[in-house]
């Protein structure tokens, strides 16, 4: 279902009533020298690099019809969020449905090179990738993060609205809604920091998706969607754990 040019986000055009574009901005760059795979836990702000990044997501998205911000309850969401609602001089608002997907590793690291799937305790939690067994069911995750899109599509008719959220969601109902698979290979998502997944609706229904990276000059290489695997604490076949 994705529109021809996948690199460019959708856009409300001449502001149709039945026509409201969501986007669904992934956070910026968190600061996280241990390499923790940090999930839903407290504490975890952006670095200096992120706050750039949401700096400049917020001009890029300034001339926008957008009358309706919202993001996940976690700091760097919501860190991220808040340059964007003062461009458009909105209020921020927030909902729970926008969280980081849960993870058993929470708290840990776990990563290319430091053992962690040679560990025999871990091994329960890695006996089924479709569901997964390691954490949050992924139909759980596209429902609650359907819900989300449709509220925001309710808030902001006929104009646009930007939520922020986090990598996994972002890009599970995004396959769902374009009929692909859920269980997936985590290198193959496509959905960078500070990146907009962008839901296309005709009154009710999803018409479109779009999708940009408007600061992917900023993102380091490794991170990139794509990336060769980069051992050291806190990735996943190149992927920072806790997106």
């Amino acid at each position: 279902m994705s529109s021809p040019e996948t690199n460019k986000a959708g856009t409300a055009g001449n502001g149709a009533k039945d026509i409201t574009v969501v986007h669904l901005m992934r956070h910026g760059e968190v600061e996280n020298p241990d390499g923790i795979l940090y999930g839903r836990l407290p504490g975890y702000h952006l670095s200096e690099l992120g706050r750039k990044m949401a700096e400049r997501v917020a001009e890029h998205l300034a001339s926008r019809d957008v009358t309706y911000v919202c993001a996940s309850p976690l700091e760097r969401a919501q860190e991220t969020a808040t340059p964007i609602a003062k461009a458009h001089g909105l209020d921020l608002a927030t909902d729970g449905r926008l969280i980081e997907a849960d993870n058993v590793f929470q708290g840990k690291t776990f990563g290319v090179g430091d053992g962690a799937l040679q560990r025999p305790e871990n091994w329960k939690h890695l006996v089924n990738p479709f569901r997964p067994s390691w954490g949050e069911p992924y139909i759980d995750q596209v429902v609650r993060m359907m819900g989300a899109l449709d509220a925001a599509r309710d808030q902001a008719r006929g104009h646009e609205a930007v939520l922020v959220s986090h990598q996994l969601p972002i890009w599970i109902v995004r396959s769902y809604v374009e009929r692909r698979r859920l269980w997936h290979d985590p290198r193959k998502r496509q959905c960078t920091l500070a990146s907009l997944t962008s839901f296309t609706y005709r009154g009710d229904k999803i018409v479109s998706v779009g999708y940009s990276e408007p600061v992917i000059d900023l993102v380091p290489v490794h991170l990139r969607a794509g990336a060769k695997p980069q051992k050291g604490k806190g990735t996943v076949q190149g992927k920072a754990f806790g997106a």
